[in-house]
């Protein structure tokens, strides 16, 4: 009609009923404690799942090890790891506290088992690489500079299953006598954060060093020449004994006794050279506090410079002991 309103109905009803069905459900697991995480969506399935097994490392247990993700997890110390050779059981439960103390970022739900077994990983400690460790250990503390050391197991190694971290060793104890051909040596294994035990080993040894090898036969009194000696590398070990160590063609040095050819040179085989010898005709300088006399005697031994030579006057026929000074000198003193 003219002049009146036409006012037009919805039917409104029906979508509220939907509105409300929708509603319902959301509003209950909102007034239970639900909640939505950054690593889910509502209605998807969580984002992170529990493992079963997580072997760990001795600094701790961390998120990542505990779970896999399609998106990386930060990095966060949930717990201490187990000692060596123990499993930790953490149930859901477990697992929740811990997140809630210390990751509570990443929330509480996720899939997997309803428990995990944690476990520090382990590795085999065989004969080559303990033999390397006592090897590093023996010539750094021991050795040094004497020669390149060389060991061998004189008895089989059982290998060792150990914590799968870096091992430091430590040598405990020696024989009285330090490293010989065969001796046993102890020490101890550890990591930066726990001494894993102490072993035995009964080892054969060799040092090796480039030495003087007489290349000829030598004879008392020879001089040290370059033309009658070589170098060969040799273990000096087994020879029980110094070995002579000077420069090629040193002129100041002769043979003390009989060396075979391919014999290696020993310290006691070589001396300092003789400058005065036995029936030689010499000065004495004899001191007496201040004042000094010197007089011609005969030389009853061979000597080196700094060597002590028995001497009789040429005069008196008094025999005297004296220091070589050099080869026409030696020096008396009363």
């Amino acid at each position: 009609m003219k002049g009146q309103k036409t006012f037009q109905f919805f039917l409104i009803l029906p979508t509220q009923k939907v509105l409300a069905r929708l509603l319902c459900p959301l509003l209950l697991w909102s007034s239970l404690g639900g909640g939505f995480t950054s690593f889910a969506r509502a209605g998807e399935a969580p984002s992170i799942q529990l493992l079963a097994v997580a072997p760990v490392s001795a600094d701790g247990v961390f998120l990542p090890q505990l779970f896999s993700s399609a998106e990386p997890l930060p990095v966060v110390r949930l717990a201490d790891a187990p000692a060596f050779g123990k499993n930790l059981i953490l149930t859901r439960a477990q697992i929740c506290d811990l997140l809630a103390a210390n990751a509570p970022g990443v929330g509480t739900n996720f899939s997997g088992p309803d428990a995990i077994k944690i476990y520090q990983r382990s590795r085999t400690l065989g004969e080559s690489e303990i033999l390397g460790m006592l090897t590093a250990a023996l010539q750094h503390d021991y050795i040094k500079d004497k020669g390149q050391l060389e060991l061998h197991l004189a008895q089989p190694w059982t290998p060792l299953m150990l914590p799968d971290e870096p091992l430091n060793l430590d040598i405990t104890e020696l024989p009285t006598a330090g490293v010989t051909p065969g001796f046993i040596v102890r020490f101890t294994l550890h990591t930066k954060t726990e001494t894993l035990g102490e072993w035995s080993a009964n080892i054969k040894a060799s040092v090796w060093r480039e030495i003087w090898v007489a290349s000829v036969q030598l004879k008392h009194g020879d001089p040290v020449s370059a033309e009658s000696l070589s170098r060969e590398r040799r273990d000096v070990l087994s020879l029980h004994e110094p070995v002579a160590d000077f420069a090629a063609g040193d002129d100041g040095l002769e043979i003390n006794e009989s060396v075979p050819a391919g014999v290696p040179i020993l310290a006691r085989m070589v001396k300092a050279r003789a400058v005065v010898h036995r029936g030689q005709r010499a000065y004495a300088l004899v001191q007496d506090g201040a004042m000094s006399v010197r007089t011609q005697v005969d030389i009853l031994d061979d000597g080196a410079p700094g060597e002590t030579v028995h001497a009789r006057n040429s005069i008196t026929h008094r025999d005297l002991t004296g220091t070589v000074l050099n080869e026409k000198t030696i020096l008396v003193s009363l």
